[in-house]
């Protein structure tokens, strides 16, 4: 996500702290911006995790799965 749009959601969340608050243009700008920056951070994170392997103590490198799936064999 650019840093210019996470600048943005932090300007809103200061301005909504104030008493005039944020307009109902505002509030849509900010939950849009607050989604797009939550799916980021989650494909970042399920990128990082689908190359992760975790090495026994025999040296065994098994891949990490998703809860619930099967090991891959």
């Amino acid at each position: 996500m650019e840093q210019k749009k996470i600048d943005r959601i932090n300007e809103l969340a200061r301005k909504a702290k104030t008493p005039e608050g944020l307009t109902d243009e505002e509030k849509i700008e900010r939950a849009v911006l607050r989604q797009e920056y939550v799916n980021a951070v989650t494909g970042s994170l399920k990128a990082q995790l689908d190359n992760t392997y975790v090495v026994d103590g025999h040296g065994n490198k098994t891949k990490l799965t998703r809860w619930g799936e099967k090991e891959p064999k």
